[in-house]
């Protein structure tokens, strides 16, 4: 009988009820296509005319002046009306891309752009002008979002949105700061008109290829939610009266009365935005999304990194024609070298994410970028400085543009394609207001500083005032780093 009984060893296999294993997530592509590379073509294109558009009046301001019968008070308009529509609707178009589609919107946006650049280049009133500025401010606040939603989704989180950041992000500050350049040549060479007319064909040539290459993308479904009106009209009223505010602190001063009471009316603003969107069922921004601490905290950075170096430009170009000098397009020419440090640090910023992290390379770049600063506080009076103020601005360009491209990735990363432009538009909105707010703070410690001096337009005095803002510049930059390092600890990828 013991024979005939089943020994444990001879007991038949049993099936296994546990579950396969699952198979090992693939990598995310690190080639890019060829209908990638066209697409990355057709929007860095865009986004460089864009940034463009940015500096390349502020040459031609005085000559522009004269031309049309612009008061010498009233220039800054030139640069506000532009700035009014840009940081003033961008969320709200990031929004509006979302829900009706991107490539709509970009396309739309870039049909306005070329009307109103024609219409600026054309323009023999201040009002046209004016107008057209405006116009183009929309425009740029429509396209901008837009075409980076569409970068963002064209490519899979990962190395290749990396590189395509990186690189939308270095042809962005080189067209900032080269803007000057062309604005220069354009205005001694041909005419101021041609820094409108120079858009021109730029956007005809994106509008005809666009369409063939670049997908449509919207929020889906048929439930997609309705705009929300009310956090709309709140967010852009209160990001206009912030800007125009900012705007004639640094036209007027900080005791202004128009300026207090539009910064006070901007915050109120805003604030009521938040407890209208808390409110809200269909949100214009959700609140889950900005309690990020990728989001929150990214463009808290990017914030920093957009005001610091747009508003050093500000000082330096101060230095160059107050201290040495230079004339306009000269001073345009030294900021080249600013604007090959960006390019530099853009190409590689995908490289050092890689190796080093979003988080590393967001707080590594600023603190590159304020070491950089703090040494133009050694600037003299003689030529023999310009040295000194090229290497230092390259060098700091390529700090800022690995903080600026870790800040768009820390911003846009883990978020769903339905929220890109959502997400994107915070980033613009976040790029908008820094360009415009930091240089109305570094011309206000200036002015305090040359005022303590004694006043005047002496070398020693402009001087004096260049360095103690270069020195606050500094420092709100080595604080981002530092917030960067800590905060945003928790995520580092």
């Amino acid at each position: 009988m013991a024979l005939l009984s089943p020994r444990p060893h001879d007991d038949p296999p049993r099936r296994s009820t546990a579950a396969p294993k699952a198979a090992p997530p693939l990598a995310p592509p690190t080639a890019m296509t060829g209908r990638q590379r066209l697409v990355l073509v057709v929007l860095l294109a865009a986004q460089f005319m864009l940034a463009v558009d940015f500096s390349i009046l502020n040459v031609a301001l005085p000559v522009i002046g004269r031309g049309l019968g612009f008061p010498l008070a009233d220039l800054q308009w030139i640069v506000t009306a532009f700035a009014l529509g840009a940081a003033g609707f961008s969320l709200l178009f990031g929004r509006v891309a979302d829900l009706f589609g991107r490539r709509r919107v970009f396309l739309t946006g870039l049909a306005v752009l070329a009307a109103a650049s024609l219409v600026g280049g054309l323009a023999t009133t201040p009002t046209v002008l004016l107008v057209a500025r405006v116009a183009q401010g929309l425009a740029t606040a429509a396209v901008t979002p837009a075409g980076l939603a569409l970068l963002t989704t064209a490519f899979p989180d990962g190395p290749l949105r990396a590189r395509a950041l990186g690189l939308n992000g270095a042809l962005m500050s080189a067209g900032f700061t080269s803007g000057a350049v062309l604005g220069g040549l354009l205005t001694d060479l041909l005419s101021w008109r041609w820094a409108f007319f120079v858009n021109v064909p730029v956007a005809l040539a994106v509008l005809l290829v666009a369409p063939r290459l670049v997908a449509e993308g919207r929020a889906a479904g048929a439930d997609r939610p309705r705009m929300d009106l009310p956090g709309a009209a709140t967010v852009t009223g209160g990001l206009v009266a912030l800007v125009y505010g900012l705007t004639a602190a640094g036209e007027r001063g900080w005791g202004d009365p128009l300026a207090l009471g539009s910064l006070a009316l901007g915050a109120l603003l805003l604030v009521a935005f938040r407890s209208v969107e808390r409110a809200s069922a269909a949100p214009l921004v959700p609140l889950r999304m900005l309690q990020r601490r990728t989001v929150a905290w990214g463009n808290a950075a990017g914030l920093i990194a957009f005001a610091t170096e747009t508003s050093l430009v500000f000082l330096m170009t101060l230095y160059l024609q107050r201290v040495l000098g230079f004339s306009a397009l000269a001073t345009g020419l030294a900021f080249g070298v600013l604007g090959a440090g960006t390019v530099l640090g853009g190409v590689y910023a995908p490289r050092v994410i890689g190796r080093y992290g979003t988080r590393r390379t967001l707080s590594g770049g600023l603190l590159v970028q304020a070491l950089a600063t703090v040494s133009l506080v050694l600037l003299g009076t003689g030529h023999g400085w310009l040295g000194l103020l090229l290497a230092a601005t390259f060098v700091g360009g390529v700090g800022n543009m690995l903080a600026i491209v870790g800040f768009m990735v820390t911003a846009t990363s883990g978020l769903p394609d339905d929220e890109q432009g959502l997400a994107t538009g915070v980033a613009t909105m976040t790029q908008q207001v820094g360009i415009t707010l930091g240089t109305p703070v570094m011309s206000a410690v200036f002015t305090a500083r040359t005022t303590a001096l004694g006043g005047g337009t002496g070398a020693a005095t402009v001087l004096g005032g260049v360095g103690t803002a270069v020195l606050v510049n500094a420092a709100l930059v080595l604080l981002g780093a530092v917030a960067s390092a800590v905060l945003l600890r928790r995520r580092d990828g």
